[in-house]
């Protein structure tokens, strides 16, 4: 495993992003492990996730200036941080959210932060993709803006379940609206790490169990 996925799942744990346990996904599923970026609480963590999120987009998108976008709630803090840490980088991009009702004062309107004119790119940053449920939404969102383009969107965890067919719902969104989707670490990097530790073989076998239901099969 690459030194950097393997100090990606330290943090995720360290930080108590990842869980395991019964959970349900905002897909309805029921899951036996969780990865939820509202438990990052300090700012050394968050700045942490900003820096592995600007590394990928680097990595990805390289140098050229996007719009980041974080859907509310999680994805505003991701987008803040990861900003900061590109502008550390040396690339200064923008950031915005929505709010989770439009504003019928003051300013006005559902996006807070700068909002993208036409032709500019927009780099969407989620926690994680289950059946491509959030991202749909996001999508049905930045519609509403004219003439801007989704350049990618990036998460911190493939979960390789499938979405509404039997192919992954990262694939589905690729193929649907156009754009890649790149994670940090995806579910069977999370199975690597944990087989190391004969401790974690309970939470191994739910894992897979789980994916050999819901898992995806491309």
């Amino acid at each position: 495993m690459e030194s950097y996925k393997r100090e990606f799942i330290q943090f995720l744990q360290g930080a108590g992003v990842l869980k395991f346990g019964d959970f349900t996904a905002k897909s309805g599923r029921k899951i036996p492990y969780f990865i939820n970026a509202g438990d990052i609480k300090t700012g050394d963590q968050i700045a942490k996730l900003g820096e592995f999120y600007a590394k990928a987009y680097l990595d990805k998108v390289g140098n050229r200036p996007t719009v980041l976008y974080g859907p509310a709630y999680k994805g505003i803090s991701i987008a803040v941080s990861s900003s900061i840490a590109l502008s550390k980088q040396g690339l200064d991009v923008p950031f915005f959210f929505n709010r989770k009702e439009a504003k019928d004062h003051g300013e006005g309107g559902v996006f807070v932060g700068y909002v993208p004119k036409a032709g500019q790119e927009v780099v969407i940053v989620e926690d994680v993709i289950t059946a491509g449920t959030a991202i749909r939404e996001s999508m049905a969102i930045l519609g509403n803006l004219e003439g801007v383009k989704v350049a990618a969107t990036f998460v911190m965890v493939d979960r390789k379940e499938k979405g509404q067919t039997e192919k992954s719902a990262m694939s589905e969104v690729e193929a649907e609206f156009g754009f890649p989707v790149y994670s940090v670490v995806d579910v069977y990097d999370i199975i690597e790490y944990l087989e190391e530790d004969p401790a974690n073989d309970e939470n191994v076998q739910r894992i897979k169990n789980y994916l050999a239901v819901n898992g995806a099969k491309n």
